[in-house]
């Protein structure tokens, strides 16, 4: 976007058609090359703002399990250590716990080195097949796909702001950035004049980019990615078979949307019938980034407890109808997932309350994908042997 910017600014012409407003737009933060990377602070969508009232919105309703949680003194969370990540887990533990959060609660940040091997919250920076991308397969495979897409749709749009615009040129690269500006401009901002400057038909195409972009880098259309979600996908499982009496009521860890994915991956919660092609946009595609990972993103495994069905029977047919036997009173478990404020039942176990899976079969099935995506330490190559998994996930 920056490159943009220069661009624009290097052009010293008057603008006109579309993008006319350029006359008088200025980059919408200042100092962008330090701010870059970092959390929204400002804006009705400020990432600041959605970070504190996501914590008073989950407060409000899990707060049997908060106020369990901090009378057992079992109110650790977690962040992948990134400067925005941790600033969003403040920001959030700030609504959820209080202002004074630090009283109640301890962050730990979970460093984004190769040198966490399996112990991590970003498989993708210990991964080492992965982030060398070694077969062309790894962190880099989204990059082919998606320029695959953009040499399709992008050149009409750049042709047809150089028709209005004689004096510049527009590489795929510069348009893909404006495409970027209109959403990243009205998280900051509100609105922006960027998004005027498409059609509803080439802003179906960014989505479609940006789709292909998740999907292809950390998501199902990777191979590296059921693996790497396997290893927080299965130290969740077994907090959740261990249920709060043992294990603790509250777990809430803060990462990249792009360690989300592979989680999502590993548990095929979002199953494409077939890969998002680059030629052409998969209308009825399963698979869209807006309902994945949006801005500010989560994925809520709840473990519910529910009365089981009592089985009742008497001896009438012996001449005592007054002797009445029941099955003792017992809880079922099940999981059920919240994505995004919606609950996604997990495709061939949404049987249980509200959409949710028997916990016995959503146990059954992450093991057999476990046994499907095969060891991270293999698949990315990362010797030494030891144990697989998360070793800091407890209360």
């Amino acid at each position: 976007m920056l490159e943009l910017y220069q661009h624009l600014q290097k052009a010293n012409m008057t603008f006109s058609g579309d993008l006319s407003f350029v006359n008088d737009w200025n980059f919408f933060m200042r100092n962008p090359a330090q701010r870059f990377e970092n959390l929204v602070a400002t804006g009705a969508y400020a990432g600041t703002l959605e970070a504190f009232a996501t914590g008073v919105k989950l407060k409000s309703r899990y707060e049997h399990l908060l106020d369990d949680a901090l009378a057992r003194k079992q109110t650790t969370f977690w962040a992948s250590g990134s400067k925005r990540v941790i600033e969003t887990a403040k920001y959030f533990g700030a609504g959820f716990f209080g202002v004074d959060w630090q009283v109640f609660a301890d962050l730990q940040v979970i460093p984004e080195t190769r040198k966490r091997r399996t112990s991590t919250l970003t498989p993708g920076k210990s991964c080492r097949k992965y982030g060398d991308n070694v077969d062309g397969y790894g962190h880099d495979y989204w990059a082919r796909m998606l320029y695959n897409w953009r040499s399709q749709y992008l050149p009409p749009i750049a042709a047809r702001l150089q028709r209005e615009n004689p004096g510049i040129s527009f590489t795929e690269a510069h348009v893909y950035s404006m495409q970027e500006l209109c959403g990243f401009e009205t998280i900051a901002l509100g609105s922006s004049p960027w998004c005027d400057v498409f059609t509803e038909e080439e802003l179906e195409s960014f989505e479609y980019a940006r789709d292909l972009l998740h999907y292809y880098k950390a998501g199902p259309g990777n191979p590296y990615s059921g693996a790497m979600g396997m290893l927080w996908l299965n130290a969740t499982a077994n907090l959740l078979k261990e249920g709060p009496e043992k294990a603790g009521s509250l777990f809430l860890s803060f990462v990249h949307d792009g360690d989300i994915t592979p989680m999502l991956s590993a548990l095929e919660l979002f199953p494409q019938s077939i890969d998002l092609p680059t030629t052409h946009i998969l209308r009825n595609r399963t698979w869209k980034t807006s309902d994945v990972i949006p801005m500010g993103g989560r994925i809520i495994f709840e473990r519910l407890a529910c009365a089981a069905p009592q089985y009742c029977w008497d001896n009438a047919e012996f001449g005592y109808p007054n002797h009445k036997y029941c099955t003792p009173p017992a809880e079922e478990y099940h999981v059920r997932i919240n994505v995004n404020d919606g609950i996604v039942a997990l495709p061939g176990c949404e049987d249980g309350p509200g959409r949710s899976c028997p916990l016995e079969t959503f146990m059954g099935r992450v093991s057999r994908r476990a046994t499907e995506v095969g060891s991270f330490a293999e698949i990315c190559g990362i010797s030494g042997g030891g144990h697989e998994g998360l070793d800091f996930l407890h209360q």
